[in-house]
């Protein structure tokens, strides 16, 4: 009797580029009929282009996973030239110190008198600077930003107001810190001027921003000076957004514009487009 040989239907199967088949299968295809092997393979390259995907999946970043950045824009800053160039005794000027980012604000006051008018805001700020590098024998003035009552704001200590600059503002806490002076007296009963707290909320709002950092949050400091509150090597929790006396034994920047700084954190985070 002749056996005819048996016909396998046309394979109309997957037309996409063939997956490599493990080695285990090999073997046993070669043992199995025609169209039982075909199935074999077919399921066979089905898993693999599952595992293949899956593992491409794996490696590609998720949408959204990273955290969403808040950042702030850069106020105007009148650069440290304009209030320095004029009158000021020439000293020899030690290199600045940077932290790597900065995670805290402290807002002061210059304990100075109010009523000035913001045309003489520069030479309130070289006597400020004097009065810092003379008879306290400071290397710099220490706050990284002036405020005056009209809302402008300088740039303070040298070294560049886009980065990190390590002040002298608030002992015990100057690293990976800003320091924000209000130009005036704002103790109790003390006007404090809208254009100066939103100036102050600008520039928080913009540092702050640079390492992602919540102005309504806070922020864990280690105290590199026994001389704050809290001793050396200490760490403290405190506001990311803080008053002077929060780190160091003092009334400064004074009660009235301590009172503000709920306002003025929020409105930085406003700023930063934070809900």
């Amino acid at each position: 009797m002749r056996v005819l040989p048996r016909r396998l239907p046309k394979w109309r199967g997957l037309r996409r580029r063939a997956a490599p088949i493990p080695e285990a299968v090999g073997p046993v295809l070669g043992c199995m009929p025609g169209l039982a092997a075909i199935v074999v393979l077919a399921l066979c390259a089905q898993g693999v282009e599952r595992s293949v995907t899956a593992s491409r999946s794996a490696d590609r970043p998720l949408a959204g996973r990273a955290a969403a950045l808040h950042t702030a824009p850069r106020p105007h800053v009148v650069p440290r030239p304009v209030w320095l160039m004029k009158g000021t005794p020439p000293r020899r000027q030690p290199p600045p110190r940077y932290d790597d980012k900065v995670v805290a604000v402290f807002v002061h006051h210059t304990d100075s008198p109010n009523g000035y008018d913001c045309a003489d805001t520069p030479e309130i700020i070289r006597h400020l600077y004097t009065g810092q590098t003379g008879a306290r024998a400071w290397d710099d003035i220490g706050y990284n930003f002036l405020v005056d009552r009209c809302g402008k704001i300088y740039e303070g200590r040298a070294g560049g107001v886009d980065r990190a600059v390590t002040g002298a503002h608030t002992q015990g806490f100057n690293h990976r810190t800003a320091g924000i002076a209000a130009i005036g007296t704002f103790t109790a009963g003390a006007r404090v001027p809208r254009a100066m707290t939103d100036s102050i909320a600008a520039v928080a709002a913009w540092k702050l921003g640079l390492s992602n950092t919540d102005p309504r949050s806070r922020v864990r400091l280690v105290s590199s000076h026994s001389g704050s509150r809290w001793a050396a090597g200490t760490a403290a929790v405190l506001p990311t957004l803080a008053g002077h006396t929060d780190g160091f034994m003092t009334n400064c920047p004074g009660a009235a514009l301590k009172a503000r700084l709920p306002q003025i954190r929020e409105l930085a985070a406003r700023l930063q487009g934070r809900s």
